[in-house]
């Protein structure tokens, strides 16, 4: 298993992100997207949030690449649409390259056992 965490900001409007979470409340979210999700390999996907930074948590099979989702995504009008949708709520970290959305973030610490 493979895990990956990313951040990205939501435009810093209450009402804004109340309707962003809502999107994802339990049941919420779109089938079509889910099924692409796990078709690339994602095992698990949990996003937490403070003010309006979001972090993810993504865990996937040890074949996951963000290259074979892009791909998928790309070719699935259903994912397409979910994120010009979520685009009306997000805004790229002041970092984030031109078009990146969710920034790959470097792991820097590790407990020792």
């Amino acid at each position: 298993m493979k895990r990956f965490c990313l951040a990205l900001d939501l435009k810093d409007d209450p009402e804004l992100i109340k309707e962003y979470e809502a999107w994802h409340a339990p049941g919420k979210g779109w089938p079509e997207v889910r099924q692409n999700d796990l078709a690339a390999g994602v095992l698990d996907l949990q996003i937490y949030r403070t003010g309006n930074r979001m972090f993810m948590i993504l865990e996937t099979d040890d074949d996951f690449t963000f290259e074979k989702k892009a791909e998928l995504d790309a070719g699935n009008p259903h994912v397409q649409d979910w994120e010009k949708l979520m685009w009306k709520f997000q805004q790229p970290l002041p970092n984030a390259k031109p078009g990146e959305k969710w920034v790959l973030m470097e792991q820097i610490f590790q407990f020792e056992k």
